[in-house]
């Protein structure tokens, strides 16, 4: 099984290396947003990692280029499964992931209390699981499961 790990520098990506019980002893590959945290990812795992850039909806042109690099990864890995904690890039890979067939896991943010975040609102209809960190949350959206805090 092949895995991309997808999560923007930092609360994201910490988050995301809380799951690592779930994906060591597979072939994974990461995607971040910067180079500072792709350096410590590549001196840490071993793995092969991708810096994106930053992006959101108040910059669209950042949101294409980073699209343009997120084609690009997907078409290149091909993961079997993609497991994002956020943000805008984690949007992006996994609904071109669904695409191309693989599994979309997606864990919103323990700092999302009240609702989902907006990554996560669109990422949730397509998502094969979708989890939250917050029982009350499981219970206000269809779909959406509480195992528990990761952090």
């Amino acid at each position: 099984m092949k895995a991309l790990l997808v999560a923007s520098a930092g609360g994201h990506l910490d988050e995301l290396l809380q799951t690592e019980g779930a994906w060591s002893g597979h072939e994974v590959c990461f995607v971040t947003t910067g180079e500072m945290p792709a350096a410590r990812l590549r001196e840490r795992f071993g793995a092969k990692v991708y810096a994106v850039g930053e992006s959101n909806r108040e910059h669209p042109w950042r949101v294409l280029r980073v699209l343009a690099r997120c084609v690009g990864i997907i078409l290149r890995e091909r993961p079997d499964v993609i497991v994002s904690t956020g943000a805008a890039h984690g949007c992006l890979l996994c609904a071109l992931g669904r695409l191309t067939g693989a599994r979309v896991v997606w864990i919103d943010s323990i700092a999302n209390i009240d609702r989902l975040s907006l990554s996560g609102r669109i990422v949730r209809h397509f998502a094969h699981l979708f989890l939250v960190q917050w029982p009350e949350l499981a219970a206000r959206y269809p779909g959406v499961e509480y195992h528990g805090e990761l952090v």
